[in-house]
Protein backbone atom coordinates (compact mmCIF):
# COMPACT_ATOMS: atom_id res chain seq x y z
CA UNK A 1 0.00 0.00 0.00
CA UNK A 2 2.82 2.65 1.08
CA UNK A 3 4.62 1.51 -2.44
CA UNK A 4 1.69 2.39 -4.23
CA UNK A 5 0.82 5.51 -2.06
CA UNK A 6 4.24 6.53 -3.41
CA UNK A 7 3.82 5.79 -7.00
CA UNK A 8 0.61 7.44 -6.75
CA UNK A 9 1.95 10.17 -5.92
CA UNK A 10 5.06 10.34 -7.94
CA UNK A 11 2.83 9.78 -10.82
CA UNK A 12 0.79 12.89 -9.91
CA UNK A 13 4.09 15.31 -9.52
CA UNK A 14 5.13 13.86 -13.01
CA UNK A 15 1.78 15.11 -14.20
CA UNK A 16 2.12 18.43 -12.42
CA UNK A 17 5.60 18.92 -13.70
CA UNK A 18 4.42 18.02 -16.96
CA UNK A 19 1.78 20.53 -16.99
CA UNK A 20 3.58 23.21 -15.84
CA UNK A 21 6.21 22.28 -18.27
CA UNK A 22 3.74 22.50 -21.52
CA UNK A 23 2.47 26.37 -19.61
CA UNK A 24 5.99 28.01 -19.88
CA UNK A 25 6.33 26.80 -23.39
CA UNK A 26 3.21 27.77 -24.32
CA UNK A 27 4.04 31.09 -22.91
CA UNK A 28 7.50 31.52 -24.56
CA UNK A 29 6.14 30.75 -27.57
CA UNK A 30 2.99 33.24 -27.08
CA UNK A 31 5.64 35.79 -25.80
CA UNK A 32 7.83 34.95 -28.90
CA UNK A 33 4.90 35.75 -31.35
CA UNK A 34 3.98 38.77 -29.33
CA UNK A 35 8.00 40.25 -29.88
CA UNK A 36 7.86 38.70 -33.42
CA UNK A 37 4.73 41.32 -34.18
CA UNK A 38 6.22 43.87 -32.37
CA UNK A 39 9.31 43.58 -34.09
CA UNK A 40 8.13 43.46 -37.09
CA UNK A 41 5.65 46.77 -36.88
CA UNK A 42 8.12 48.92 -35.15
CA UNK A 43 7.55 51.50 -37.83
CA UNK A 44 4.24 51.60 -36.94
CA UNK A 45 3.17 55.19 -35.17
CA UNK A 46 6.88 56.15 -35.70
CA UNK A 47 7.38 60.01 -36.61
CA UNK A 48 9.99 59.74 -39.63
CA UNK A 49 12.63 62.51 -38.78
CA UNK A 50 14.19 64.43 -41.11
CA UNK A 51 17.57 63.49 -42.49
CA UNK A 52 20.83 65.20 -41.01
CA UNK A 53 22.06 66.33 -44.25
CA UNK A 54 25.69 66.28 -44.34
CA UNK A 55 25.90 69.87 -46.29
CA UNK A 56 23.58 72.70 -46.47
CA UNK A 57 22.09 72.50 -50.33
CA UNK A 58 23.21 75.53 -52.38
CA UNK A 59 20.88 77.90 -53.01
CA UNK A 60 21.38 77.60 -57.00
CA UNK A 61 20.76 73.67 -56.79
CA UNK A 62 17.86 72.77 -59.06
CA UNK A 63 15.61 69.74 -57.89
CA UNK A 64 13.79 68.43 -61.10
CA UNK A 65 11.83 66.02 -61.62
CA UNK A 66 11.38 64.49 -65.51
CA UNK A 67 8.78 61.83 -65.45
CA UNK A 68 9.54 59.29 -63.10
CA UNK A 69 13.65 60.40 -62.45
CA UNK A 70 14.65 63.12 -60.40
CA UNK A 71 18.07 65.18 -61.49
CA UNK A 72 19.91 67.20 -58.52
CA UNK A 73 22.37 69.82 -59.48
CA UNK A 74 23.39 72.83 -60.72
CA UNK A 75 23.46 73.00 -64.73
CA UNK A 76 26.69 73.16 -66.74
CA UNK A 77 28.00 70.80 -64.38
CA UNK A 78 30.47 68.62 -66.16
CA UNK A 79 29.60 65.28 -64.82
CA UNK A 80 25.99 63.07 -64.57
CA UNK A 81 25.82 59.83 -62.94
CA UNK A 82 22.07 58.16 -62.71
CA UNK A 83 21.39 56.29 -59.74
CA UNK A 84 18.60 53.18 -59.34
CA UNK A 85 17.49 53.03 -55.74
CA UNK A 86 15.22 51.13 -53.86
CA UNK A 87 13.89 52.84 -50.65
CA UNK A 88 14.04 49.35 -48.69
CA UNK A 89 17.51 47.74 -49.98
CA UNK A 90 19.65 47.41 -47.42
CA UNK A 91 22.59 47.95 -49.74
CA UNK A 92 21.06 51.05 -51.36
CA UNK A 93 21.16 52.12 -47.36
CA UNK A 94 24.75 50.94 -46.88
CA UNK A 95 25.62 53.14 -50.30
CA UNK A 96 24.09 56.42 -48.82
CA UNK A 97 25.63 56.00 -45.66
CA UNK A 98 29.18 55.57 -47.87
CA UNK A 99 29.21 57.96 -50.41
CA UNK A 100 26.03 60.55 -49.82
CA UNK A 101 28.89 63.07 -48.05
CA UNK A 102 30.71 62.79 -51.14
CA UNK A 103 27.94 62.87 -54.10
CA UNK A 104 26.01 65.71 -52.27
CA UNK A 105 30.09 67.77 -51.95
CA UNK A 106 30.31 67.65 -55.34
CA UNK A 107 26.81 68.64 -56.43
CA UNK A 108 27.24 71.73 -53.69
CA UNK A 109 30.81 72.02 -55.52
CA UNK A 110 28.44 72.23 -59.00
CA UNK A 111 30.74 69.39 -60.41
CA UNK A 112 28.23 66.81 -60.29
CA UNK A 113 24.54 66.18 -61.51
CA UNK A 114 22.64 63.08 -60.34
CA UNK A 115 19.42 61.57 -61.90
CA UNK A 116 17.86 59.57 -59.13
CA UNK A 117 15.82 56.87 -60.65
CA UNK A 118 13.32 55.41 -57.48
CA UNK A 119 13.26 51.82 -58.43
CA UNK A 120 10.12 49.68 -56.99
CA UNK A 121 11.91 46.29 -57.04
CA UNK A 122 11.24 45.40 -53.32
CA UNK A 123 7.27 46.22 -53.36
CA UNK A 124 6.38 42.53 -52.02
CA UNK A 125 9.45 42.23 -49.67
CA UNK A 126 7.34 44.62 -46.55
CA UNK A 127 4.65 43.32 -45.02
CA UNK A 128 2.17 44.85 -45.71
CA UNK A 129 3.44 44.71 -49.23
CA UNK A 130 3.70 48.11 -51.49
CA UNK A 131 6.06 50.27 -49.05
CA UNK A 132 8.97 50.38 -52.48
CA UNK A 133 6.22 52.04 -54.43
CA UNK A 134 4.75 54.18 -52.19
CA UNK A 135 7.92 55.66 -50.97
CA UNK A 136 9.04 55.90 -54.64
CA UNK A 137 5.78 58.11 -55.69
CA UNK A 138 5.88 60.13 -52.29
CA UNK A 139 9.38 61.21 -53.02
CA UNK A 140 8.73 62.30 -56.98
CA UNK A 141 5.88 64.54 -54.96
CA UNK A 142 8.38 65.66 -53.04
CA UNK A 143 10.42 67.09 -56.41
CA UNK A 144 7.43 68.30 -57.44
CA UNK A 145 7.58 70.40 -53.87
CA UNK A 146 11.31 71.33 -54.65
CA UNK A 147 12.20 68.85 -51.60
CA UNK A 148 13.17 65.98 -53.13
CA UNK A 149 16.90 65.49 -51.69
CA UNK A 150 15.56 66.36 -48.12
CA UNK A 151 12.69 63.42 -48.44
CA UNK A 152 14.93 61.33 -50.22
CA UNK A 153 17.75 61.32 -46.99
CA UNK A 154 15.13 60.94 -44.64
CA UNK A 155 13.51 58.19 -45.44
CA UNK A 156 17.10 56.65 -46.21
CA UNK A 157 18.30 57.76 -42.52
CA UNK A 158 15.10 56.00 -41.11
CA UNK A 159 15.12 53.13 -43.67
CA UNK A 160 13.04 50.42 -42.48
CA UNK A 161 13.98 46.63 -42.46
CA UNK A 162 13.37 44.50 -45.46
CA UNK A 163 10.32 42.04 -44.65
CA UNK A 164 9.17 44.04 -41.95
CA UNK A 165 6.54 47.13 -42.12
CA UNK A 166 7.35 50.18 -44.03
CA UNK A 167 5.74 53.71 -43.70
CA UNK A 168 2.37 53.94 -44.79
CA UNK A 169 1.02 56.91 -46.50
CA UNK A 170 0.23 59.22 -43.59
CA UNK A 171 3.79 59.06 -42.28
CA UNK A 172 5.08 60.19 -45.54
CA UNK A 173 2.90 62.99 -45.75
CA UNK A 174 3.72 64.23 -42.38
CA UNK A 175 7.41 63.74 -43.33
CA UNK A 176 6.89 65.92 -46.45
CA UNK A 177 5.14 68.61 -43.80
CA UNK A 178 8.73 67.98 -41.66
CA UNK A 179 11.05 68.87 -44.14
CA UNK A 180 9.24 71.67 -45.95
CA UNK A 181 6.59 71.16 -48.11
CA UNK A 182 3.52 73.17 -47.25
CA UNK A 183 1.98 72.20 -51.23
CA UNK A 184 -1.18 70.26 -50.29
CA UNK A 185 -0.63 68.72 -53.99
CA UNK A 186 2.16 66.93 -52.21
CA UNK A 187 -0.10 65.42 -49.90
CA UNK A 188 -2.89 64.62 -52.91
CA UNK A 189 -0.41 63.11 -54.75
CA UNK A 190 1.22 60.41 -51.93
CA UNK A 191 -2.83 59.50 -51.29
CA UNK A 192 -3.82 59.04 -55.01
CA UNK A 193 -0.44 57.12 -56.09
CA UNK A 194 -0.33 59.32 -59.03
CA UNK A 195 2.69 58.08 -59.67
CA UNK A 196 2.31 54.21 -59.35
CA UNK A 197 1.78 52.99 -62.48
CA UNK A 198 4.48 55.33 -63.92
CA UNK A 199 6.89 53.82 -62.09
CA UNK A 200 5.69 50.32 -62.40
CA UNK A 201 6.07 50.98 -66.26
CA UNK A 202 9.67 52.49 -66.12
CA UNK A 203 10.72 49.75 -63.70
CA UNK A 204 10.06 46.84 -66.29
CA UNK A 205 11.98 48.93 -68.70
CA UNK A 206 14.77 49.16 -66.50
CA UNK A 207 14.58 45.64 -65.42
CA UNK A 208 14.78 43.90 -69.36
CA UNK A 209 17.54 46.73 -70.38
CA UNK A 210 21.05 44.72 -70.83
CA UNK A 211 22.84 47.96 -70.26
CA UNK A 212 21.51 47.90 -67.16
CA UNK A 213 22.43 44.01 -66.66
CA UNK A 214 24.88 42.77 -63.90
CA UNK A 215 26.59 39.35 -62.98
CA UNK A 216 26.06 38.38 -59.32
CA UNK A 217 27.96 34.84 -59.96
CA UNK A 218 26.86 31.70 -60.09
CA UNK A 219 25.33 32.08 -63.25
CA UNK A 220 23.08 34.75 -62.42
CA UNK A 221 22.71 38.10 -64.02
CA UNK A 222 20.35 41.10 -64.07
CA UNK A 223 19.44 44.23 -62.69
CA UNK A 224 19.70 44.66 -58.78
CA UNK A 225 20.01 48.10 -56.82
CA UNK A 226 21.66 50.01 -56.11
CA UNK A 227 23.05 50.83 -59.89
CA UNK A 228 25.13 53.63 -60.59
CA UNK A 229 25.90 54.81 -64.31
CA UNK A 230 28.01 57.19 -65.90
CA UNK A 231 28.08 58.29 -69.64
CA UNK A 232 25.96 54.90 -70.33
CA UNK A 233 28.24 52.22 -68.93
CA UNK A 234 28.49 50.63 -65.06
CA UNK A 235 30.05 52.09 -62.48
CA UNK A 236 31.54 50.13 -59.93
CA UNK A 237 30.72 51.68 -56.78
CA UNK A 238 32.24 49.03 -54.47
CA UNK A 239 35.69 50.60 -55.95
CA UNK A 240 36.26 53.57 -53.24
CA UNK A 241 37.41 56.09 -55.65
CA UNK A 242 34.53 55.22 -58.07
CA UNK A 243 33.04 59.22 -57.22
CA UNK A 244 36.62 60.82 -57.81
CA UNK A 245 37.24 59.14 -61.54
CA UNK A 246 34.04 60.49 -62.43
CA UNK A 247 34.20 64.02 -61.58
CA UNK A 248 38.00 63.68 -63.08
Amino acid sequence: MVAQARGASGDRRKWIIGIGAVVVVAALVIGGVIWTIADRNKTEGQVIKPGEATLGLASDITQKRDGVAVTVGKPGAKATIDVYADFLCPICGEFEKRYKGGIEQAINDGKLQVRYHMVPLLTQRSSPPGYSLDSANAALAAADAGKFLQFHDALFANQPEEGKRGYDKTQLIELGKNVGITDPAFAQTVTAGTYDQQLDAAFQQIETDPKLAQDFGGGQRGFGTPTVTANGSIVSWQDPDWLAKVIG
